[in-house]
């Protein structure tokens, strides 16, 4: 009876994809698409920008027709459900999914920014203000806020993903729920509070760095302590 040539079992063992690589091409496509999908909205809000804002833009805002807000609000509607069905479609579990979401968002974000400023030269600086979101209410802060977040985003999803890959089930605490709500709200808090900024034509006041800043720290406390939980009972 003929064995197999080790060094062909080898080859053969060499051209078989293993779970490393499932996860890494998994990633990979999953960043393209993200980078993808910062190309698709930063060109959108070049031609609105182009509309509203012909000398470039700036605050104090400007007015808008109901209609046209209306149609921006579904379509930021339309994207985060798109980010979500990517999402979902990549993952097992709900918190697998919520990883692939938190990366999906993150690179999003921060390639938005990438390419209005290889499209049209902005921002300056990370320091200029921006409208983030519409939804609820306007979302206004400086560039560096949401890229910071989404940087957070992409390390979090990252770490909860892997932890999936590597055979355990993500298990979140109430300690985690609780500090995750807390930063949620300041976070959100920072990026809201302006309303004569948003609503009355003013310029912002000033940024509440420092509450972005703690928001961000306790996001990494409760993750840190549901990693930690994750890792002792998986």
């Amino acid at each position: 009876m003929c064995r197999a040539d080790p060094k062909s079992k080898k080859a053969i063992a060499f051209m078989i994809p293993t779970k490393a690589d499932g996860y890494f091409s998994k990633i990979v496509t999953l960043f393209l698409f993200a980078v993808a999908m910062g190309y698709f909205e930063s060109a959108v809000v070049v031609y609105l920008r182009g509309l509203l804002y012909p000398d470039g833009f700036s605050f104090p805002l400007r007015d808008i027709s109901v209609r046209l807000i209306v149609i921006e609000l579904f379509r930021e509607v339309a994207t985060i459900v798109i980010l979500v069905t990517v999402a979902a479609l990549s993952g097992r579990r709900f918190w697998e999914r919520f990883g692939f979401f938190l990366f999906i968002f993150g690179i999003w974000d921060i390639f938005y920014y990438i390419w209005l400023k290889a499209t049209i030269n902005w921002p300056l600086t990370l320091l200029d203000w921006d409208i983030l979101f519409l939804i609820p209410a306007p979302w206004i802060a400086p560039v560096i806020a949401p890229v910071s977040v989404a940087v957070l985003m992409i390390l979090i999803g990252v770490s909860m993903t892997r932890l999936f890959h590597k055979g355990y089930d993500f298990k979140p605490t109430l300690v985690t729920w609780a500090l995750a709500v807390s930063a949620t709200i300041m976070i959100l808090f920072s990026f809201m509070r302006d309303y004569d900024a948003m609503y009355n034509k003013q310029m912002p006041q000033p940024y509440l760095y420092g509450l972005l800043i703690f928001g961000l720290l306790v996001y990494v406390a409760g993750y840190l302590v549901s990693h930690r939980k994750t890792k002792e009972t998986g």
